[in-house]
């Protein structure tokens, strides 16, 4: 648990549930509430974290990060979702998650933590905290395409 200015960073719960779903449909990600409870459920148990930005009220951001081993180097994290409020930007939320992700890694014995800056303003909140581009990452559905 982290505090500062009356933020605290923990470990996200279904009890999170209902307010991340609409931080996420704000981003254009619908979750249904139920849906989302489970999945942090279920996270809890692999190797990853989701960790949410709480003051008041519902969740002001969330971090999502899992770690795996690499062949090239040790265990390596990956942020796969980095949110905030919209109207609760740039009041440094996003720093605060990342710093909180990225000791979540160490503590799992990651040696690196990668993102994928998909947007402008995400890619110059990577240079603007220490990433360095690194290539381009590619995704492949596992679903076949077409059947239906």
């Amino acid at each position: 648990m982290n505090l500062r200015y009356g933020m605290e960073i923990r470990a996200a719960t279904a009890a999170e549930a209902p307010g991340l779903a609409t931080l996420l449909a704000e981003a254009g990600l619908k979750v249904e509430p139920r849906d989302l409870a489970e999945r942090l459920a279920a996270l809890r148990q692999g190797p990853g974290t989701a960790l949410v930005a709480l003051q008041w009220g519902p969740p002001s951001g969330v971090v999502l990060l899992h770690w795996h081993p690499a062949l090239t180097s040790g265990p390596v994290a990956r942020l796969s979702l980095l949110l905030v409020a919209a109207d609760q930007r740039r009041q440094g939320i996003g720093r605060l998650l990342l710093k909180a992700a990225a000791q979540a890694a160490r503590v799992a014995g990651c040696e690196r933590i990668e993102i994928a800056a998909e947007t402008p303003e995400l890619e110059a909140f990577c240079r603007a905290t220490g990433f360095a581009e690194a290539g381009a990452r590619f995704t492949r559905s596992l679903r076949k395409q077409g059947a239906g």
